[in-house]
């Protein structure tokens, strides 16, 4: 099949030439009132990333540990910006004077202390405030794999905290972002 070739109104002209797959293609051009887009223009969102995860974790001491909340991402440019937003469900505490801290990481880089005071009510036991979440933009300045996950901790070392208390839903979506 030969090319397709559209001129310019007064010079030049722009080529479409055929893909090099089997079976039939389409494309559809924009209409009077579109713009055909490039794909790597400044905001325009390259990919798209999702995961949940619902089992139950708790913690009775202040050293963080996963939540099983993370999501990997292979950015296209080193220019490119990861948006990453992140909603732990199921927060709280079971007892006692602690309160439930949360943090996001890429890779082994801590990256925000998003929450300090999840739970927080004095020694008053159960308190369970639900779902606590970060928008983060972030420049990973690299075009290999990056890990994106949430950790969580009992801030007192008093008593035990929560997250995704019975089996409720955790998401993380990572949307790279062309500079």
């Amino acid at each position: 099949m030969s090319p397709l070739r559209l001129n310019g109104s007064t010079s030049g002209y722009s080529q479409l030439d055929a893909p090099a797959i089997a079976g039939d293609q389409t494309f559809t051009l924009p209409g009077t009132g579109g713009t055909l887009d490039r794909l790597n223009r400044a905001g325009n969102i390259l990919q798209v990333v999702n995961a949940t995860y619902s089992t139950q974790a708790s913690s009775v001491t202040s050293t963080f540990a996963d939540t099983g909340l993370s999501a990997s991402i292979t950015p296209t440019a080193s220019t490119s910006k990861i948006l990453v937003m992140a909603h732990q469900s199921g927060c709280g505490k079971g007892e006692r004077d602690t309160r439930v801290q949360l943090r996001l990481l890429r890779d082994s880089t801590v990256i925000s202390l998003f929450e300090k005071w999840a739970a927080a009510n004095g020694s008053t036991p159960d308190n369970f405030v639900g779902t606590c979440s970060i928008c983060y933009l972030d420049s990973p300045a690299t075009t290999s794999s990056v890990t994106y996950k949430t950790q969580f901790n009992s801030t007192l070392n008093l008593g035990t905290t929560y997250v995704n208390v019975d089996g409720s839903v955790s998401t993380i979506t990572l949307l790279e972002v062309a500079a």
